[in-house]
């Protein structure tokens, strides 16, 4: 592939990521109407759709206050993981 051609890959690519950002940030908007007017509701019937809008309560690890209490042990448990990124710039 030529420099050209990476050129204009890169550049579609930034441009669909953009889209997707502009739309990720209409969805929210949409669903934060939606839930607005539910308010307290963890229902909502609107034509054929069933809304629902629940509370999940859910039960993490807090390895902050755990580094913070217990260093040591923290650090015996720690495992190193490689990734690699992917940027543009």
């Amino acid at each position: 592939m030529s420099t050209l051609e990476l050129t204009m890959k890169i550049k579609e690519l930034k441009e669909l990521k953009n889209m997707a950002d502009e739309l990720s940030a209409e969805i929210k908007a949409i669903e934060n109407i939606i839930k607005c007017h539910m308010g307290e509701s963890e229902l909502l019937i609107a034509g054929e759709y069933k809304v629902r809008w629940t509370r999940v309560t859910s039960n993490r690890f807090d390895s902050t206050s755990f580094k913070k209490a217990a260093p040591e042990i923290y650090a015996q448990y720690l495992k190193p993981t490689t990734s690699r990124r992917f940027s543009i710039a």
